[in-house]
């Protein structure tokens, strides 16, 4: 089991040596841009919150990803108080346009 984070988006991929790797998602970044290492993007496309359930059974590993809506306009307002708006788009939407 390989557990990972920052790119926000919910996957979990089997690796070929049988090791699972899971990214749980993001709760309260649904998109964002950056230019390191190279120009990028990314965008959930949904503003909830997102996280995985990782159980170990006798078969191995089972992931269950949860998708749970919260007043995420109330952070998207407060995003756009504090002169992000690009933050407030995405946190209102899942989308940076």
């Amino acid at each position: 089991m390989i557990l990972c984070g920052h790119t926000h988006i919910a996957r979990a991929v089997r690796l070929a040596d049988g090791r699972l790797l899971v990214n749980p998602g993001s709760v309260g970044c649904p998109g964002y841009d950056d230019d390191q290492p190279v120009a990028h993007k990314v965008e959930t496309g949904s503003p909830d919150a997102r996280y995985a359930i990782v159980e170990h059974a006798a078969g191995g590993w089972s992931v269950t990803f949860r998708c749970v809506g919260y007043d995420h306009m109330a952070i998207s307002r407060l995003a756009a108080d504090r002169n992000r708006p690009e933050w407030a788009r995405a946190l209102a939407t899942g989308f940076l346009d």
